[in-house]
């Protein structure tokens, strides 16, 4: 079906940015959302952003004004931009991306989640 591979994580100092990137292949026929979920110890998943086909985006209130939300359409990948990060933003991002797949001449809904990358935010 459709694969997702994220990268981009990793140890990164208050008020550091960070770019998050999730690449999606495979017999891919369209792409609608494009999200970044989190999770962080001991919480439940969360909404983080969110791109549509059209490239409108919503943000959780947490990520407004520091977080950009993107995606390429050529590369069918979504990116993560965040700024000014804070050690609540301390979490596993997960990526999750809702489309089309191509099977076997028919054309199948799927929604496909990555495994996630660690984001680490200490001093």
């Amino acid at each position: 079906q459709v694969q997702l591979v994220e990268s981009g994580g990793g140890l990164v100092q208050p008020g550091g940015s960070l770019r998050l990137s999730c690449a999606a292949s495979g017999s891919i026929f369209s792409i609608n959302n494009m999200g970044w979920y989190r999770q962080a110890p001991g919480n439940q998943r969360e909404l983080v952003a969110i791109i549509i086909s059209s490239g409108g985006t919503e943000y959780a209130d947490s990520a407004k004004g520091r977080f950009t939300i993107s995606r390429d359409n050529a590369k069918n990948t979504a990116y993560l931009q965040m700024n000014s990060l804070k050690p609540e933003d301390t979490a596993v991002y997960i990526c999750n991306v809702h489309g089309f797949y191509h099977d076997y001449g028919r054309v199948r809904l799927f929604n496909s989640w990555g495994q996630g990358t660690q984001v680490t935010v200490s001093s």
